[in-house]
């Protein structure tokens, strides 16, 4: 489990008030005349979720055992919980929630439309695996366009791996890292998404054209990138420092990613200077 454990107070808590939250119509339940309670009772519960009542009775008194995921997927139907609800029972009892619907290559409207509002700011939209799902023009001008590159070509991490191109605007001192960073956050996408035929193909893929991932992948090292330091070599505005800012969507299988000047530095100039020249078409890096 991971360290996780059951909190069986918390747990007991969250089925009563849930019960109470249902009303029998609702489950499909007569709410007859003679109900003292709003909601189920504990004994209907036990039936919509196909469980003994005892075992159920004891769950909310804090004293049963911990409950299978079975048994969770059960009970989050039978209290007819969001998914919000179910991932928070889930956890409750000691599990890991189950895995989110994927958002895909779709990116809601929301979320392109913030990327148009931040004309002077690169901003784009990856995927869980690093594909770039969307970008607005100030990152197609800094970091190249690719969204209508097909399948492992718009994928930062194997452009890294098997285009040597992609690594021309960075520091060549700084290749290494990359590496390990991108590594790193692929393994915990691919651990989120146990079995996904997307994740497995890319894997193979990256491990047979490239021996340093193959070698890296085999490190088992995993870390989630949320935020960094960069250095970007542009071919007209030149070198320019940036702060790599991830934000997560609900859903947490896509990421808007800005590009924002640190402090102290000229970025911020180099940036204007950048969106007066326009959208050419310049090196494709990431």
């Amino acid at each position: 489990m991971g360290g996780m454990t059951i909190d069986r107070r918390e747990l007991a808590d969250f089925l009563r008030r849930s019960r109470d939250r249902v009303r029998p119509q609702d489950a499909g339940l007569p709410a007859g005349p003679r109900r003292r309670i709003p909601g189920l009772r504990r004994e209907e519960v036990a039936q919509l979720a196909g469980m003994s009542a005892d075992y159920y009775i004891r769950l909310e008194q804090a004293r049963g055992p911990q409950p299978s995921p079975q048994m969770l997927a059960a009970l989050a139907r039978a209290l007819r919980l969001s998914t919000d609800e179910r991932d928070h029972l889930y956890l409750l009892a000691g599990h890991r929630p189950p895995a989110a619907r994927a958002a895909g290559d779709h990116v809601a409207p929301g979320l392109l439309h913030l990327l148009d509002q931040l004309p002077g700011t690169p901003a784009q939209v990856l995927g869980e695996l690093g594909d770039v799902l969307a970008q607005n023009a100030m990152a197609r001008a800094l970091l190249g366009g690719v969204c209508t590159v097909s399948e492992h070509g718009r994928n930062v991490v194997w452009r890294w791996f098997a285009d040597p191109a992609a690594r021309a605007a960075y520091p060549a001192e700084e290749h290494g890292h990359y590496s390990r960073v991108h590594v790193a956050d692929l393994r915990a996408a691919v651990g989120r998404r146990a079995g996904d035929p997307a994740a497995v193909r890319l894997v193979e893929r990256l491990r047979g054209a490239s021996e340093e991932f193959a070698g890296l992948w085999e490190l088992h090292e995993v870390a989630v990138r949320r935020h960094s330091r960069m250095r970007v070599l542009h071919p007209v505005i030149g070198p320019v420092d940036l702060d790599c800012q991830i934000l997560l969507a609900p859903e947490g299988d896509q990421r808007l990613v800005l590009l924002t000047p640190p402090p102290g530095t000229d970025t911020a100039e180099r940036l204007a200077l950048l969106r007066v020249v326009g959208t050419e078409q310049f090196a494709r890096v990431d």
